[in-house]
C-alpha cells in the first residue's frame, strides 16, 4: 500500500504510542541509509551528510555516525543550528562525534557521496535560501544523492517540486512508500525507491491505510476472467468498438485488436457506411456491421449478447458521440470513452455524468491530461491537488472509473480506491498506444469483470504488452504482446 505522509505521521505516533521506542526506530531508518551508501558506493572518497531540521534530520545524523564508525570520510552539514533540534533528533545529534559544519559551506565535488536528510515526505513550502542554494550545488556537481525518504525539494503527497529539488539516485523510505515516489516529476527524481520495514508492525500500518496502491496483479486477478470448459465466445464477451468514417478507422482498429487479444470472445467494429470497404479491408477474426445514426445503434442494442463498448477513438462527430452516448447509457452495459468520445462532453461534461450518476459505476474514463482538463477544468486547474486527489474526485463527480494516462497514470474509482500504474517503460509512449488500452479496458469489462479491477488489470497489461514488443515498438505491435488474462490469472494464483 501507498501512505500519503499525514497517513505515515499517524502510523508513527500509533507505534510511540503502542510502545515502540521511536529512537530506535530512527537508529534502524540511519542504518538502512547508511547501507545504501556500503552497497553502492564503497569507493567514495567523502560522503557529505546534509541534515535538516526534525526526524529526517536526525536519521541523516545516525547515517553519518555509522559510517564514521566504519572507517569513511564524512563531512556533516547542517541547515539550522543543531541546538534547535528536540526530541530523537537531537539524542541523534548528541550521538554524532564529529563536527557540524554550516550549509552555507557546502562544495560538493568529484568522489563523493551526498545523503540528502534534509527534508523529508512531509514537505509542503518552497525551498528557499541556504537549503535551495545547496541543493542547486549537489544538482550542478552531479554529484551521487542517496535521499532519506524523499529527494529533498519532492512533496510526498503530489509529487510536485516545492520550489527545487534533489535529484537521488536511490531513496530510502520507511514503512510504506508515498505517493510522490511514484507521481511525476517526483518519478523521475526518486532514483531506485527501497521500501525499509523499521519495525513497525503492519497491523498499524494496515489502520491507516488510504486504499491507495501500487497497481499489482495481486490486487484484482482473482476477478480476471477464464476459460472453463464449458466456454464459448459468447460466454467470453462480445466487445464492440465505434469507428469513425473514411480514413479514421484506424484508432478503432487498434482498439478492437487489443480487445481481441484480451479475452474477448467477439468483437465487432461498428461503422458508418462511409468507412465500411475501409475498415472491412483490414479485418479477419475481427466482425463488422454498419452502424450510421441512432436508430441503426437501437437496433444493435436489442442484441443483448454485446456485453461491452469502447467509443472514442478516432470517432469524430461530436453530436453524434453525444447521441450515441445517451442511447449507450440507458442500455445498461458497460462503456468505455476515450479520446473523441471524452472530448464530445467538454462543453457540457455535467451532461455526461448525469446520464450514468445512477447505481454501480459502469462508465470508464480514459482521460490524458488534457483531455480531463476538459473534463474537470476546476480540479486539473487546482495545484493543491495530486493526481491521485484530482482522479478520485473526477470519478467520484463522474460516478465513473477515471483511468488518469501518463508515466504516471492513476486508476480511480467512485468508491476511493486508486492505484498507480508503475510497469509501463517510457517507449509506451507512441501514437495510438492509448486506442489499444482503451480496447483491453473494454474486452475485460465485456467479460463482466468489475469496472475498477478491469481498469487496473489493463493499465498493468498495457505496460507489460509494451515491455514484450520492446523500445521502438508501435502500436500496431502492442496487441501480440497482451498476456492473456487466464493465464496471468493462473500465474498469480501459483505465487500465492
Amino acid at each position: 500500500m501507498i501512505l500519503s505522509p499525514p497517513a505515515m505521521t499517524c502510523v508513527d505516533h500509533a507505534a510511540i504510542q503502542s510502545g515502540i521506542d521511536g529512537y530506535n526506530l530512527m537508529v534502524i531508518a540511519g542504518a538502512a541509509i547508511a547501507a545504501c551508501a556500503f552497497e553502492h558506493y564503497p569507493a567514495t572518497d567523502e560522503v557529505l551528510v546534509l541534515c535538516g531540521p526534525g526526524n529526517n534530520g536526525g536519521d541523516g545524523y545516525v547515517a553519518a555516525r555509522i559510517l564514521c564508525s566504519s572507517g569513511m570520510t564524512v563531512r556533516l552539514y547542517s541547515s539550522i543550528d543543531p541546538d534547535a533540534l528536540t526530541g530523537d533528533a537531537a539524542r541523534a545529534r548528541s550521538d554524532w562525534p564529529g563536527a557540524i559544519l554550516d550549509l552555507e559551506d557546502l562544495e560538493p565535488g568529484r568522489g563523493q557521496v551526498v545523503i540528502d536528510a534534509l527534508f523529508g515526505a512531509g514537505l509542503d513550502r518552497p525551498v528557499v535560501g541556504s537549503v535551495a542554494r545547496a541543493i542547486q550545488k549537489v544538482r550542478e556537481a552531479k554529484t551521487p544523492v542517496i535521499s532519506a525518504d524523499l529527494p529533498s525539494g519532492v512533496s510526498g503527497r503530489t509529487g510536485a517540486v516545492e520550489g527545487v529539488a534533489m535529484k537521488a539516485a536511490h531513496s530510502i523510505t520507511f514503512a510504506a512508500p508515498k505517493p510522490g515516489h511514484f507521481l511525476l516529476p517526483g518519478l523521475e527524481l526518486c532514483g531506485k525507491v527501497t521500501v525499509v520495514d523499521i519495525g513497525i508492525p503492519h497491523r498499524l500500518i494496515k489502520a491507516h491505510a488510504e486504499d491507495l496502491w501500487v497497481n499489482d496483479p495481486a490486487l484484482w486477478s482473482s476477478d480476471l476472467p477464464a476459460i472453463g470448459s464449458a466456454s464459448h465466445k459468447y460466454k467470453r464477451g462480445h466487445l464492440a468498438v465505434f469507428s469513425g468514417g473514411a480514413f479514421q478507422s484506424g484508432a478503432a482498429r487498434l482498439a478492437a485488436s487489443a480487445g481481441l487479444r484480451s479475452g474477448a470472445g467477439l468483437v465487432t467494429i461498428l461503422s458508418p457506411a462511409s468507412a465500411m470497404a475501409e475498415v472491412a479491408n483490414h479485418l479477419t477474426a475481427i466482425m463488422l456491421r454498419k452502424v450510421d445514426n441512432d436508430a441503426d445503434l437501437h437496433a444493435l442494442l436489442a442484441d443483448e449478447r454485446l456485453s461491452g463498448f469502447v467509443l472514442g477513438p478516432g470517432f469524430g462527430v461530436e453530436d453524434k458521440a453525444r447521441a450515441f452516448v445517451s442511447s449507450l447509457a440507458t442500455s445498461g452495459r458497460p462503456l468505455v470513452l476515450d479520446a473523441d468520445g471524452i472530448s464530445a462532453f467538454s462543453g457540457d461534461p455535467q451532461s455526461l455524468f448525469g446520464l450514468f450518476s445512477d447505481g454501480p459505476p459502469r462508465l470508464v474514463l480514459t482521460p490524458h491530461e488534457g483531455e480531463f482538463s476538459r473534463l474537470f477544468p476546476d480540479l486539473h486547474a487546482d495545484k493543491t491537488l495530486s493526481k491521485v486527489d484530482r482522479a478520485r474526485q473526477g470519478a467520484l463527480r463522474a460516478n465513473a472509473v477515471v483511468i488518469y494516462k501518463g508515466a504516471d497514470t492513476v486508476v480511480a474509482s467512485p468508491d476511493g480506491r486508486a492505484v498507480i500504474n508503475t510497469n509501463a517503460p517510457p517507449w509506451l509512449a507512441t501514437a495510438g498506444s492509448g486506442d489499444c488500452l482503451a480496447g483491453i479496458v473494454g474486452a475485460l469489462v465485456a467479460q463482466n469483470m468489475p469496472v475498477f479491477e478491469a481498469g487496473a488489470a489493463a493499465a498493468y497489461m498495457h505496460g507489460m504488452a509494451a515491455i514484450a514488443a520492446g523500445e521502438g515498438l508501435t502500436a500496431e505491435d502492442l496487441p501480440s504482446g497482451i498476456p492473456p488474462p487466464g493465464l496471468l490469472k493462473r500465474q498469480q494464483g501459483r505465487e500465492q
